[in-house]
């Protein structure tokens, strides 16, 4: 048997370039254009109705690629694809909801509807984990809103021209990020700072590229960025991790965009040039890997020489299943993809409607790892990304006749609490670690006075 040539393998994707009809180009639907999709025409009056008053309080963004070829239409709402693009009324809280839908039923005045969102915005801990007080470091005494150093090996960038993505996600916890609000938006246009304190920090190894989602950039801004590391000034910068969506949600930046084959350029350079790059891929179900323009897009990227890490949180109504992260791991291992997180769906926006019981995160990855090899067992999780840092929970024990879990840190603000075991509570209703008790009659978790420390200290220089 001969292995097919490269040509021969690739797909055909010459609809992608054809500009006449809608279907075949990229197109994006928001909050204004819900009546245009076609497919929503299959649901009730009220339906659509539900979905405009959430889509009025958390962002909404889906494209053509996302309802045509991820999304099962003679399954909804259940389809998970749907569930993670698409606003459900359950998001918002009864008195929430009830609020925004009575101003729509009598108003349509921009500006009151404005002012109300952001009241019920403010209600959804639009930036948990103390990201703007504690992670937004100095430079020369000015706070550099688009950058976050939590920590000591990463720095995370967030570039103005990637403070969007391709279609977004109804659980992401960097909603705020979305919906026009400046005073919520991390981001920076200048990589000149971005340069600068990445040369005047240099226990810095990883640079994390995050929004949003670099990728809607141009190619030609990401070089901007990217390609003055190669210089020696730089050579304390091993890693360059650039977070995206794209490969589920927009697998043509890899393929056909117009500058598809610069990008890809650009990521076989670094490699040459002794960095390594890794495609942090944030996919939350196996549908996202099966097409094959997905399948595509990483054959090209992993033909650079860069590596793709897949992360995901466990989100209810989604992927709250262990055969279904058992499925996505085995796919994403026979593509070549590495699982990295799994991690526990943040505290902020829709939680309410998507957090699963840690208890129960734990049961599904620990399902679903016995069904993989060892190969796919490079996920780490269940990981909650709170204040003092990434928590995993290892599992649930019993020490001395009392009922714990069994949790440690993967990363924290002080190093020293890394790999560091301890104990909580066994509690089948908590979904993050503040509703967590230190067990064995502790008064406090070890790391707890320092961290409350730090957040005094982060105050202070915030005042």
């Amino acid at each position: 048997m001969t292995r097919s040539s490269s040509a021969e393998r690739k797909i055909d994707v010459s609809w992608v370039t054809d500009t006449e009809s809608a279907t075949r180009r990229f197109q994006v639907f928001t909050e204004r254009q819900l009546e245009q999709i076609p497919q929503l025409e299959k649901l009730s009056d009220e339906q659509r109705f539900t979905m405009r008053v959430v889509a009025n309080v958390l962002p909404f963004r889906v494209n053509r690629y996302v309802i045509d070829e991820l999304i099962d239409w003679d399954n909804i709402p259940d389809d998970p694809m749907f569930q993670l693009t698409f606003p459900q009324k359950e998001m918002l809280s009864p008195e929430q909801y009830e609020r925004m839908a009575d101003l729509l039923r009598r108003s349509d005045d921009k500006a009151e509807i404005r002012e109300l969102a952001n009241e019920i915005r403010q209600e959804l801990n639009p930036h948990p984990a103390g990201q703007r007080e504690m992670n937004v470091p100095l430079l020369d005494s000015e706070r550099l809103d688009g950058i976050q150093h939590k920590y000591r090996e990463t720095v995370l960038f967030f570039p103005s021209q990637g403070q969007t993505c391709h279609a977004y996600c109804t659980f992401c916890f960097r909603w705020a990020q979305f919906i026009g609000d400046k005073e919520l938006r991390f981001s920076a246009n200048e990589a000149s700072k971005l340069h600068r304190y990445l040369q005047t920090h240099t226990e810095v190894s990883d640079l994390l590229m995050t929004g949003g989602d670099p990728m809607v950039m141009k190619t030609k801004h990401l070089e901007g960025y990217l390609r003055p590391l190669l210089g020696p000034q730089f050579s304390h910068i091993h890693n360059i991790r650039i977070g995206t969506k794209a490969i589920s949600f927009w697998p043509y930046r890899f393929i056909s965009d117009p500058d598809a084959e610069g990008l890809l350029e650009l990521l076989r350079e670094l490699v040459a040039r002794g960095k390594q790059v890794a495609i942090m891929a944030h996919f939350n179900h196996w549908k996202e890997l099966s097409t094959p323009a997905a399948q595509e897009a990483i054959r090209r990227i992993r033909e650079t020489g860069a590596i793709i890490r897949s992360q995901s949180p466990l989100i209810a109504h989604i992927n709250d299943d262990a055969d279904v992260w058992a499925k996505m791991w085995r796919l994403q291992n026979n593509l070549g993809v590495y699982p990295y997180y799994m991690f526990v769906e943040r505290d902020t926006g829709a939680k309410r409607y998507f957090e699963v019981p840690l208890y129960r995160a734990w049961e599904i990855y620990r399902d679903a790892m016995k069904q993989v090899s060892g190969l796919a067992r490079t996920a780490r999780g269940p990981s909650m990304s709170a204040g003092p840092g990434k928590v995993e929970v290892q599992g649930v024990s019993e020490v001395n006749g009392e009922k714990v879990f069994v949790l440690r840190f993967i990363q924290g603000r002080d190093p020293e609490w890394v790999q560091r075991p301890f104990f909580a509570k066994y509690d089948p209703e908590a979904t993050w670690l503040h509703q967590l008790q230190p067990a064995f009659g502790e008064e406090k978790f070890f790391f707890q006075k320092q961290y409350e420390a730090m957040c005094e200290e982060a105050m202070r220089q915030t005042d």
